[in-house]
């Protein structure tokens, strides 16, 4: 059974921390490896020279969502913005293969829909969207994924279940599309997720973990998930992709890692 390899998602740890000096401090507690959010946001040159100069590998970040502060998540699934989903899926590609980045997130966004059609016509927009998306991330060498999100920490996203985002990408059939399996988003919408991962993870469309404690969206070493057992699990089914640290942390980052110390200590990598 391969080592579990963990990679700090520097949107969410080191918070006491402006966001390009997190870098050093990933690096500093061990890490390998690196995903982020709104890396549109910071300048490629600088992102480019802490990769370079701390060793550190960038495994995952998202595509412009559009406008965050305005309460935008995410473009695919949006009437009247195919343009603005084009240009940012083009830019995403762009900075992934500068900065030698194998996956981008795009998330699925906040349709209206307060109908049937209202959500059909969503549904719609959000597979051709991502079937131009993936033939673009074809050419470029790149893949993308899609993420079921929770509707209590996010209301009104598209995608909530681990069946549909899997249904998507077995209709769209490409090697370029995967599922972005968020434990802390599938415990809440579906539980059972030993069963998920032994139904999902042999199949090949899983492309990107992540991980944080449920509900408290703490460390993974507490609350109503049994995070020995889901390791072990995901050693058992030769999980050798990452698994993001997407969680927040309850006092310092650092001194929050003790779980994966223990881990590393167990041969497990960061």
């Amino acid at each position: 059974m391969s080592a579990l390899k963990f990679a700090a998602n520097l949107s969410w740890l080191y918070p006491e921390l402006p966001f390009l000096d997190r870098f050093a401090a990933a690096a500093r507690d061990g890490f390998n490896g690196v995903e982020c959010l709104l890396l549109h946001e910071h300048p490629l040159a600088e992102i480019q020279a802490r990769l370079h100069d701390l060793n550190l590998q960038l495994v995952l970040f998202n595509a412009e969502p559009g406008e965050w502060a305005r309460g935008e998540r995410g473009l695919a699934s949006l009437p009247g913005r195919q343009a603005d989903f084009q240009r940012v899926v083009r830019e995403a590609l762009a900075r992934a293969v500068a900065l030698d980045c194998p996956r981008i997130h795009i998330m699925a966004g906040l349709p209206p829909m307060s109908t049937p059609e209202e959500r059909a016509d969503a549904w719609v927009r959000f597979e051709l969207n991502l079937r131009w998306a993936t033939e673009q991330a074809k050419h470029h060498g790149r893949i993308l994924v899609i993420e079921p999100i929770n509707p209590r920490d996010m209301p009104g996203y598209l995608l909530t279940h681990q069946t549909a985002a899997h249904a998507l990408v077995q209709r769209i059939g490409s090697p370029h599309l995967q599922v972005q399996m968020d434990l802390y988003h599938c415990q809440i919408v579906e539980g059972d997720v030993t069963m998920r991962l032994r139904q999902w993870l042999p199949t090949g469309q899983v492309g990107h973990l992540q991980i944080a404690a449920v509900p408290d969206r703490g460390e993974p070493d507490d609350g109503e998930l049994a995070w020995p057992w889901v390791f072990d699990e995901l050693r058992r089914l030769n999980w050798d992709g990452w698994i993001g640290c997407e969680y927040r942390p309850r006092t310092t980052t650092s001194v929050g890692l003790s779980w994966l110390r223990r881990l590393r200590g167990a041969g497990h990598a960061l």
